[in-house]
């Protein structure tokens, strides 16, 4: 028996689309189920000023397959030289939708990212003047931390004393993966986290039990399975406060496979047949057009999309490309190591 659901087209609050030949391969993918997504910086070099957002979002729209309708949400790479004026003058331009603070040497291209808060806070005291979100990667870095505990201390020693000092300033915690992070997130207002498809469905065990898989491998990494299903709840309880944010982040197969393998899940590809199926799975289907559609679009001040996507379930399992070809290499498309039976309907 098929059975359809019918969703406002959703937003994707956190992608890296990359650049180059990467880009033309994997901005389709997005666009196809997507109405708009929050595109992050972390390019080489960065995207660090009004005018290289522009020129990216430019080559993003060129990359396109013609006729697309997708809109590309751009956000600044925040370094201890950001210029406050800029950085208004970004926001004033309707291009820019966030600022992006990755802690340095957190994640894929974040060496020239903050090392010391005290240095952007007059960047931060700006966006708190202007309603502009930051938007976190919310690790530290340091090396005596457990590379599993690294959100919890984050919340605990930089995120929290940067709220209780700038109350006003609106925060996104990008990539939630603990219990923690999804506790202290419920506080809403100007509090918001974003969580990403493939961290509903793995935890620890997936990564490493039997082998190491490497196109599990993401950071922030997986953790235990009581933070996985802590994120379930979260994303399946309607809360304004939590939204999707894919963090699709491709990396070339022989760049993964890799004996310092890179560290992301490429979910553009089925993203939304999975979140059917772990919204179905938990009884909650239909909460899921508050995670995909509204609670982004309200949290960042942007319309909610006027088109629709439609979801079908039929009693065979949806056969996804294993596989993506790009110019640079092929990208495995995240695998969730079960049978899925929603697809969207073309």
């Amino acid at each position: 028996m098929t059975q359809s659901l019918t969703l406002t087209r959703p937003d994707d609050m956190h992608l890296h689309l990359r650049d180059g030949a990467m880009l033309s391969a994997v901005a389709p993918e997005s666009a196809r189920d997507f109405a708009r997504a929050l595109i992050m910086p972390n390019l080489v070099p960065p995207v660090a000023t009004l005018a290289q957002a522009q020129a990216y979002r430019d080559r993003i729209l060129a990359a396109l397959p013609h006729g697309a309708r997708f809109e590309p949400l751009m956000t600044l790479y925040l370094t201890e030289t950001t210029d406050p004026a800029d950085v208004a003058r970004a926001a004033a331009s309707g291009v820019v939708k966030a600022v992006k603070l990755y802690p340095a040497g957190a994640t894929t291209n974040s060496h020239g990212g903050v090392r010391d808060l005290d240095k952007i806070m007059p960047v931060l005291e700006k966006m708190a003047e202007i309603g502009l979100p930051l938007c976190t990667h919310g690790e530290v870095t340091t090396p005596e931390v457990d590379i599993f505990d690294r959100e919890a201390v984050f919340i605990d020693t930089v995120l929290d004393p940067l709220r209780r000092r700038l109350p006003e300033l609106r925060v996104v915690m990008e990539h939630i993966t603990t219990q923690e992070g999804a506790d202290y997130a419920a506080q809403g207002g100007n509090l918001a986290a974003t969580i990403t498809t493939h961290h509903l469905i793995l935890n620890r065990n997936h990564l490493l039990v039997g082998g190491i898989k490497p196109h599990y491998y993401c950071l922030p990494v997986a953790k235990r399975e009581k933070h996985r299903l802590a994120l379930r709840r979260a994303a399946t309880s309607g809360n304004r406060a939590y939204f999707l944010g894919t963090d699709s982040a491709p990396h070339v197969d022989a760049l993964k496979e890799h004996a310092c393998g890179c560290a992301g899940c490429f979910t553009a590809t089925n993203t939304m047949p999975l979140l059917a199926h772990v919204f179905e799975e938990d009884g909650a289907l239909e909460k899921l057009e508050a995670f995909t559609s509204q609670n982004g679009a309200a949290f960042y001040g942007l319309p909610q999309n006027a088109a629709k996507i439609t979801l079908v379930k039929s009693d065979h399992p949806t056969v996804f490309a294993p596989k993506i070809q790009s110019a640079a290499g092929p990208v495995t498309v995240f695998d969730p190591g079960f049978a899925v039976y929603w697809q969207v309907q073309a």
